[in-house]
């Protein structure tokens, strides 16, 4: 059981992860028809200064948490590599379909019982796989508030990004 008592079920953390690939589907569909000069542009007061690099990094932050998860280090994972829209919308794909794989084969006392885990820096923390998770699904909304602020900047209208609730 966690730290705090919780006991997570991977059919929870299942439904979850669907429902946040599907919103960040959805934001990748938004931004399809962006000329790529657009989804490159560098917008003054972010962290991660363009679209596609906003896109890139929330996947990038999953596939490294599930790494953790894992025991694999990931890090090497070059946004030149992902260049369009549809590279970008592929790296979204492994990246759901490696998490969703391993969470699949987890049971709830696996997945709320700390652990020992080694993250950047071989450093090794104690923490609740659950927990671990969690961090990059609650993280891809963080940044997916950005990309609406960008396209808006760039005088487009997104469609927003709302966790699906059906």
């Amino acid at each position: 059981m966690s730290e705090t008592g919780s006991t997570w079920t991977a059919g929870a953390l299942l439904d979850l992860h669907e429902r946040v690939h599907q919103m960040l589907a959805g934001l990748l569909e938004q931004c399809g028809d962006l000329p790529q000069e657009e989804l490159d542009r560098e917008l003054p007061g972010f962290g991660y200064p363009s679209i596609r690099l906003q896109l890139h990094h929330v996947l990038g932050a999953e596939r490294y948490w599930a790494g953790v998860l894992r025991g694999e280090l990931i890090v090497d994972d070059a946004a030149a590599g992902f260049p369009t829209i549809h590279d970008l919308e592929r790296l979204r794909q492994m990246v759901s379909d490696g998490t969703r794989g391993w969470l699949e084969a987890q049971t709830g006392a696996a997945l709320s019982t700390p652990r020992d885990m080694v993250l950047w820096g071989d450093a090794v923390r104690s923490l609740v796989p659950a927990a671990v998770l969690l961090r990059p699904l609650t993280h891809a909304h963080h940044h997916a508030g950005q990309v609406l602020a960008m396209l808006r900047l760039l005088g487009r209208e997104p469609r927003g990004a709302d966790l699906p609730i059906a």
